[in-house]
C-alpha cells in the first residue's frame, strides 16, 4: 500500500472510529447526542475542578483525558513528539475562550454538530451552515496573509506540560480528592463507565494523532478540494457511522423541536458556529484538533486548551451558555465580541506585501 493510500484509510478508519464511538458513548450513558462534545466535557471538567458554580455541570470526563493522553502515546512511540510552539501565545489562548463562547452559544462543539446532525436534530443545520461560512471566511483571510506565525522548535521539555496536566487530571479521576467535583444531577451525572469512556477517549487520540483527523479541516478541504479530499472522506465517514448506528439503535428522530440539547435560536445558532468555524482555520484546527496536537507537544495548541478551560468556566459562570430556551444576553454579546476579536486580529496579523521598488 502506498503513502497515499495508506493516509486515505488512516482519515477514513479515524472519522468511522470518532462517528460510532461518539453514538455509543451516548448509548453506554453519555447526554443523548452528546456522547462526544469537546466543549461539554471542557465545561465539566472545569466545573470537576470548581472553577465554575453550575451544580449540574461538574464531572472529570475521562473522555478528554484519552483524547490527550492517546495522542501523547501514540506520536512518543513513533517518534513524532516534538516540543515546539512560540507563535502569538497570548492570541491563541483569547482563541481558545471564544472557541468555548462559540461552541456554548450553538450548544456543542463540531464533533456534536454532526452527532446532532446524523440523530436527525434539523436544528443544527443552522451552526453548520455558520461552521461552512466561518471556515470559508477564514480560508479567505489565509489568501490574503492573514497567519499568526510559524511554530518552532522548542528547547527543553514545554511539549510535556499538557500531557503531564491531563495525567495529573486522570489521577484525580482515580484518587476522587475532596476538591474534585461531581454532579449528582444533570447532564454531568450522565456518563458511560469510566473504563469505556477512557478506553475510547484513547483510541481516538491514538487514531486522531496518526491521521491527523479534524471536522473543520474536512470542511476546509472539501472546500478548497471537492470531493478529492482525504478529509472530506474522512467526514463523510463519520457522519455515514453515526447515521447508521442511530437508526439501528432506534435514536433517529428527525425533526426541529424536541431535540436533546438543542435550541430554535437559528441566527445565533449560525453565528456561534461561524465564529468556531473561523477561529479553529486561525489557529489551524477545531478543539478537538487542538487536544491531539497538544499531546504531540505543541505548545501554541496546549495555550489553546488552556484558553478553552478557562472559556469553560466563564461561560458557565458568567452565563454565556445557551440553554434550550435560547441564547441569553450575555451569549449574545459575548459571540460579537468573539467576532470583534477574531477581526482584529487578522488586520495585526496579516502580512502586506513588500513594496515595489
Amino acid at each position: 500500500m502506498n503513502l497515499r493510500d495508506r493516509h486515505l484509510w488512516l482519515v477514513s478508519a479515524a472519522g468511522l472510529m470518532l462517528g460510532a464511538l461518539g453514538v455509543l458513548l451516548s448509548i453506554w450513558g453519555n447526554p443523548e447526542n452528546s456522547g462526544i462534545c469537546v466543549s461539554c466535557f471542557m465545561e465539566n471538567t472545569a466545573g470537576a475542578l470548581g472553577l465554575h458554580p453550575n451544580s449540574r455541570m461538574q464531572y472529570l470526563r475521562p473522555e478528554l483525558i484519552g483524547f490527550v493522553l492517546g495522542a501523547a502515546v501514540s506520536s512518543g512511540s513513533l517518534r513524532e513528539f516534538r516540543s515546539r510552539g512560540g507563535s502569538a501565545p497570548l492570541p491563541r489562548l483569547m482563541a481558545g475562550i471564544f472557541l468555548m463562547v462559540g461552541c456554548s452559544v450553538f450548544i456543542g462543539c463540531p464533533i456534536k454538530l454532526l452527532l446532532r446532525l446524523a440523530a436527525g436534530d434539523l436544528t443544527s443545520l443552522g451552526g453548520f451552515a455558520g461552521l461552512i461560512a466561518g471556515v470559508w471566511v477564514g480560508l479567505k483571510g489565509f489568501a490574503n496573509g492573514v497567519e499568526l506565525g510559524a511554530f518552532r522548535r522548542e528547547p527543553g521539555g514545554s511539549g510535556f506540560l499538557v500531557p503531564a496536566v491531563f495525567a495529573l487530571l486522570l489521577l484525580f479521576f482515580i484518587a476522587r480528592p475532596g476538591f474534585i467535583l461531581f454532579s449528582s444531577h444533570g447532564s454531568a451525572a450522565q456518563h458511560a463507565q469510566w473504563p469505556l469512556s477512557l478506553g475510547s477517549g484513547l483510541m481516538l487520540g491514538a487514531v486522531a494523532q496518526r491521521s491527523r483527523f479534524c471536522i473543520t479541516g474536512s470542511v476546509r478541504d472539501a472546500l478548497l478540494m471537492g470531493r478529492r479530499s482525504y478529509m472530506f472522506i474522512g467526514g463523510v465517514a463519520f457522519f455515514a457511522a453515526a447515521v447508521a448506528l442511530n437508526v439501528a439503535s432506534g435514536r433517529f428522530h428527525p425533526g426541529l423541536y424536541g431535540q436533546p440539547g438543542a435550541h430554535t435560536d437559528y441566527l445565533w445558532s449560525f453565528l456561534g458556529m461561524g465564529l468556531v468555524g473561523w477561529t479553529s482555520v486561525m489557529i489551524g484546527g477545531c478543539p478537538f484538533r487542538q487536544l491531539i496536537k497538544a499531546g504531540e507537544g505543541d505548545a501554541d495548541a496546549g495555550l489553546v486548551v488552556m484558553g478553552m478551560f478557562l472559556g469553560g468556566a466563564l461561560v458557565q459562570s458568567w452565563g454565556i451558555a445557551a440553554t434550550s430556551a435560547g441564547v441569553p444576553l450575555e451569549g449574545k454579546v459575548a459571540v460579537l465580541a468573539g467576532f470583534a476579536f477574531i477581526l482584529v486580529s487578522c488586520l495585526l496579523f496579516r502580512e502586506r506585501p513588500a513594496p515595489q521598488m
